[in-house]
């Protein structure tokens, strides 16, 4: 039986890379173990150009790649959907819900939020251009009851009293039934996450609600999963180590009197992201190692990174997993809630 393998031949203006079947033996290549694409030197020099390059992209934009090649934003939303069945089973069917979305970038989960949350739906994000997107589409769509509100949630709920303005003002001055925290913490030192919850839970949610919270785990123990990358890189450039740990902050918040009335649930799930693009893998690479929000890293060493990913990931086809952490926040629910 004839054995094939794949060639990537960059087609010139077209961005990308088009797969030719060629017989093996035609470029004296052995298929076994170390399987996967092989390149013209030229064609390799410009992808690593081209994923040094796409570094400088939006958060958002590169989330959008995240949220189409993995899995992610499914295990969020059937988590999601279960947290928003537990809320509907508790309270009235004839109450309208409200829900509050912190670091909602451009929100992939829009859909359920905004037909789940009639009465308001309210996105914080620092990143205007994330929200443009939203404000376009709720003028398109016509989704009144959707809000976008520009801001740094680590300043808004850094304390009691702003906390309190922000419903006030931004929040119409209503509690939520939910609000959630979807890979928004990573930019909050973990230091400051209990006095967050702790706001959150006085200030901001209803007295029936729930508070989702989702984050990469910190454990860095096996090769080619998102932790492993990010303690790789970080440690290695400017000494820094992974502490954000959610079931950490689970455990602080069972412990406080704010919690003395709530469920505090956790699980863990396992996302797969693979692209055949280069550049999009590398765009989510940036976003993992938070390059430059986090992470300035420089020039020399983002060439350095990418030509790793490049000879040790997407030339041998491998791809990167992520150990993802879940954390509910039931109050006022009289039976054991779902995750």
């Amino acid at each position: 039986m004839r054995a094939t393998f794949f060639v990537l031949v960059h087609q010139p203006g077209s961005g990308y890379n088009a797969p030719l079947v060629v017989p093996k033996g035609f470029l004296n290549y052995e298929i076994g173990a170390n399987q996967g694409r092989v390149m013209q030197t030229s064609t390799r020099r410009q992808l690593i150009r081209k994923g040094m390059m796409v570094a400088e992209s939006k958060m958002f934009q590169e989330d959008k790649i995240w949220s189409r090649y993995s899995n992610d934003k499914v295990d969020i939303g059937e988590t999601l959907a279960r947290v928003t069945r537990t809320l509907h089973k508790t309270l009235p069917l004839d109450n309208a819900l409200s829900a509050l979305s912190i670091g909602s970038s451009n929100e992939p989960q829009f859909r359920l939020l905004e037909t789940a949350f009639r009465s308001g739906l309210y996105l914080l994000d620092i990143e205007q251009e994330a929200l443009q997107v939203v404000r376009e589409r709720i003028l398109r769509q016509r989704t009144n009851h959707v809000y976008t509100i520009a801001g740094d949630f680590r300043e808004i709920l850094s304390d009691s009293h702003s906390s309190q303005q922000f419903v006030s003002s931004a929040l119409g001055g209503s509690r939520m039934e939910l609000v959630t925290l979807h890979h928004s913490l990573y930019y909050c030192e973990a230091n400051r996450w209990l006095s967050l919850f702790s706001n959150l839970l006085r200030h901001v949610l209803f007295e029936r609600g729930a508070i989702h919270a989702v984050l990469m785990a910190p454990d860095n123990s096996e090769f080619g999963t998102t932790g492993w990358l990010y303690e790789h890189f970080a440690s290695r450039f400017f000494g820094h180590h992974n502490e954000q740990d959610l079931q950490v902050l689970g455990g602080q918040i069972r412990a406080a009197e704010e919690a003395a009335d709530c469920q505090v649930l956790m699980k863990q799930s396992r996302i797969h992201f693979s692209a055949d693009d280069f550049e999009k893998f590398m765009a989510v690479v940036w976003m993992i190692l938070l390059y430059p929000s986090v992470h300035p890293y420089s020039e020399e060493q983002r060439r350095e990174i990418t030509t790793f990913m490049m000879d040790e990931f997407w030339a041998k086809q491998r791809p990167l997993w992520q150990l993802q952490d879940h954390l509910v926040i039931y109050r006022g629910i009289p039976f054991p809630g779902l995750i």
